[in-house]
């Protein structure tokens, strides 16, 4: 086992979520492929068992404690990196339509032959969050957008809700400072078209404080939107 399954299973446990047996052999697989790739290709700072089953594991299928993932929900990892939180989103949903979008187009290949070598279907866009909120066959598709990029709300916002549905949740994955990013982005979202419905704190058995902010697509973001990165860094909403 590639992971510490007792540790997994103790966390989702404390998350109220339910995992089969070919769920774990996928997950397995998946963190077996990472650690091997991991070598010779920087994926990921986060390595062992113990680190994989709590921060790349139950960390991403906490999320689903912020939504009901339908059959058939479009759902979009805005900066997957080497594939989280959507992999084992997708995993644990398996009916989901998911797209893995990052800049970088070697992590993508990797999740790509890994995902085909398990059998596991998702749809890998090798794009700028940017580019992708411009592009009509992207822009206000999805039913949600999930995210653990480092960047602030405000930034992410901008990045994320251009994707999403009138109606449509992006859920921010965040750690202590989920409120005072909230204030910062109050702006952010009264243009973009995003309210936040809810904060979910999530207890890992790491201790390291997580919060899960959900924030409601309520109006069409406006087309001037996203702007360039450049501009976004420069000058956050």
């Amino acid at each position: 086992m590639n992971f510490n399954l007792d540790l997994l299973l103790e966390n989702l446990k404390n998350l109220n979520i339910d995992i089969n047996e070919r769920q774990i052999t996928l997950l397995d697989g998946y963190t077996g492929l990472l650690t091997e790739k991991n070598k010779v290709m920087n994926l990921t700072s986060i390595e062992g068992p113990d680190e994989s089953a709590v921060k790349h594991l139950a960390d991403s299928i906490s999320v689903m404690t912020a939504a009901d993932f339908k059959p058939g929900s479009k759902v979009i990892d805005v900066g997957t990196g080497a594939g989280f939180p959507g992999v084992p989103l997708l995993i644990m949903n398996p009916e989901i339509d998911l797209t893995l979008l990052d800049s970088t187009g070697k992590k993508l290949a990797f999740i790509s032959e890994a995902l085909d070598e398990l059998g596991v279907n998702a749809e890998t866009l090798h794009m700028r969050a940017e580019e992708a909120g411009k592009d009509s066959n992207r822009r206000e598709k999805y039913d949600y957008a999930v995210s653990r990029a480092v960047a602030s709300l405000n930034v992410l916002s901008e990045y994320c809700l251009p994707l999403i549905k009138t109606g449509g949740s992006f859920i921010a994955m965040k750690g202590p400072k989920a409120e005072d990013e909230i204030r910062e982005a109050e702006n952010a979202l009264n243009i973009l078209g995003g309210k936040v419905d809810k904060i979910i704190p999530v207890g890992l058995t790491d201790g390291a404080e997580r919060n899960l902010i959900v924030i409601k697509k309520t109006k069409s973001t406006p087309p001037k939107y996203p702007r360039p990165s450049a501009q976004i860094s420069k000058k956050p909403l």
